[in-house]
């Protein structure tokens, strides 16, 4: 493979995987954002994340990350935790809304999968629109399911940390809350280590719950 066929293949599968991590990214957070709203808490209305426009909540190297290996995020969605009326239990909603959403996304990627499987469609040609189309919905299927999971791991600033932080008792989760500082640089350090080794940790934590879940959602 030539120079110019492995950037033009590089490109289709750039292509192929855009609608995915957008519309997977712009509506995680975006349902953090709505949840907060709705719990009392307008910090994130007021700085316009309020919105469906990606451009509001794309972190440009969480979604190079997406694109290139298949993990990633965006930009955290600001929450002030005064405005809620029970915090601990806010915070864990406001937090799920993320990955629930993803999970929601990838459900209907699924069922649109299946439809597709149902009839002749799923015997186009893979270049035809109607190819092209179920590749998108199969790659959709698969960045909406790692970005919830990922976004699960409870690792600060990562939504599990949140989440297990209002599931523990407040003698415990108060210790969640100690480290939150150092978490991204537990976070990175990990997600460098892997780039450097090819021993992707990540990969392989979230990986049999998206294969498992992938089959479950698409029958296939």
């Amino acid at each position: 493979m030539d120079a110019t066929t492995a950037f033009m293949s590089r490109l289709q599968d750039f292509i192929y995987l855009a609608p995915g991590i957008f519309i997977g990214l712009t509506f995680h957070e975006f349902a953090h954002a709505y949840v907060a709203f709705r719990l009392g808490d307008s910090t994130a209305k007021h700085m316009g994340r309020l919105t469906l426009n990606p451009l509001a909540h794309l972190d440009p190297f969480g979604t190079i990350m997406l694109f290139l290996f298949r993990f990633g995020w965006a930009k955290p969605v600001p929450v002030d935790p005064r405005n809620l009326k029970n915090p601990k239990r806010d915070m864990l909603w406001i937090s799920a809304a993320g990955p629930l959403m993803n999970m929601f996304l990838a459900l209907i990627s699924g069922v649109l999968i299946r439809i597709f499987l149902a009839t002749d469609l799923a015997f186009a040609d893979p270049q035809s629109s109607m190819g092209i189309i179920l590749k998108m919905l199969s790659l959709s299927l698969q960045i909406n399911l790692i970005l919830a999971f990922f976004n699960l791991l409870p690792i600060p600033p990562l939504d599990g940390s949140k989440i297990f932080a209002g599931i523990l008792p407040n003698r415990f989760a108060h210790q969640i809350y100690l480290i939150e500082s150092k978490g991204p640089m537990i976070l990175f350090g990990i997600i460098i280590f892997g780039m450097i080794t090819g021993f992707h940790i990540i990969g392989m934590v979230i990986h049999p719950f998206v294969n498992v879940f992938f089959r479950l959602f698409a029958g296939i």
